[in-house]
């Protein structure tokens, strides 16, 4: 392998322009690869950062309640029409117990039981619809990082404290420390003061929300003891789907994963990828075609060298070898210098782009970008190896 090793070497300096053409076009495609699919990746990170960040990877709760319709008499046929019926709030049953075997299933990092539901919040004669979340504040801080949205007051529930979103403090004219009276219903109504206001970065959920404690909570919602949601994130975010449908035969219960709540994002992710995959393999296509071409040029030129290498003893495998070793050698180091050239252009974006997310680089980018390269480039040189390998010696120095 040293003399083929030697050959090739030799045959790329003897065509310096050539061989520096091609190590700039397997350069240049090599770092389109690590650019584009590092920016996508970070793109596709913060995207699901932004969305997670105000939601649970899945959410459990009671069955949907179902019509029950008297069976027809034996040979009767019985025709219906239905409506849908009206969802009421549930509670989910021994949720204690259903809290206790999910914090044991492995997989899972967090589990939050939340009572929620719908009231009208009121200052003055401003009135607004919002949703009250009571919750265990250690457990829910676990699934949701309340505490990084935060923008005034402390995060305080519980002792007749709520934190609440921005847009309905604005909307209510409150600020920090300031009263709001919570009527949901039926006469069950509480007055509780500002501790805090958030914003998650949602209009809807900074226009509605309203942090409780679980028991205060559960007081005005008619629940006493009850809860309506248990929040779960897991390990794995894209084995979200499987662990849902695992807890649902577990406990009997609905759950349902981020995956299901936010298809149209999957469906988009998934484009993303394809686009990201196709650019890629495009992009490998080009960078074989440009190591054949040079390859096939470099064979052309060299039919005299060939045919007195192979009239001295160099044997048809031997000749194979010296220009597929040439196809890995310009694969390698043009897929080094692009490697290095699309960490250089990551850094530049996350140093001087416009700070709209920050972009990693996944730790196997570079090496598969690379290997991706070489081993197109060995691929694209099996064709003009193997004429190479073909030729009769004495035909080549004959016509070289």
């Amino acid at each position: 392998m040293w003399i083929e090793s030697t050959l090739a070497l030799r045959f790329l300096r003897q065509g310096r322009a050539q061989t520096l053409l091609i190590l700039i076009g397997i350069a240049v495609g090599v770092a389109v690869i690590v650019f584009v699919v590092a920016l996508i990746a970070g793109l596709q990170d913060n995207v699901i950062d932004r969305t997670l960040g105000t939601q649970a990877h899945i959410r459990v709760e009671a069955p949907e309640e179902l019509n029950r319709i008297a069976p027809a008499p034996p040979g009767t046929l019985q025709l219906v029409l239905e409506d849908r019926r009206a969802q009421t709030l549930r509670p989910i049953n021994n949720w204690q117990q259903v809290r206790d075997v999910l914090d044991g299933l492995p997989g899972i990092s967090a589990v939050s039981p939340i009572v929620s539901g719908p009231a009208f919040g009121r200052r003055g004669d401003a009135v607004e619809s919002v949703a009250l979340i009571g919750m265990d504040l250690p457990r829910y801080l676990q699934v949701i990082p309340l505490q990084e949205n935060m923008v005034d007051g402390r995060l305080q529930v519980g002792s007749g404290n709520a934190v609440i979103g921005r847009q309905l403090a604005r909307d209510l004219g409150l600020r920090t420390g300031g009263k709001l009276r919570l009527d949901a219903g039926d006469g069950r109504a509480a007055i509780v003061n500002v501790a805090g206001i958030f914003e998650l970065g949602v209009r809807e959920l900074d226009a509605r929300y309203v942090y409780l404690d679980l028991k205060q909570a559960q007081s005005l919602l008619d629940l006493p003891g009850g809860i309506t949601v248990i929040d779960v994130t897991v390990d794995e975010l894209f084995a979200a789907d499987r662990m849902a449908a695992r807890i649902a035969g577990l406990t009997g219960l609905r759950a349902e994963s981020w995956m299901q709540t936010n298809a149209q994002l999957m469906n988009a992710l998934s484009s993303q990828s394809i686009s990201t995959n196709m650019i890629s393999f495009f992009v490998a296509i080009s960078v074989a075609f440009g190591i054949a071409s040079v390859l096939a040029v470099s064979v052309s030129q060299r039919t005299r060298e060939i045919g007195i290498l192979r009239a001295i003893g160099t044997r048809r495998r031997q000749m194979l070898r010296v220009f597929l070793v040439q196809g890995a050698v310009l694969g390698l180091l043009g897929s080094t210098i692009g490697a290095l050239a699309g960490w250089s252009l990551v850094a530049v974006f996350n140093n001087l782009g416009p700070g709209l997310f920050e972009v990693g680089m996944p730790p196997a980018l570079i090496p598969s970008a690379m290997a991706l390269a070489t081993v197109a480039g060995v691929i694209a040189a099996a064709v003009p190896a193997s004429r190479a390998a073909r030729m009769d010696p004495v035909e080549a120095i004959r016509h070289g």
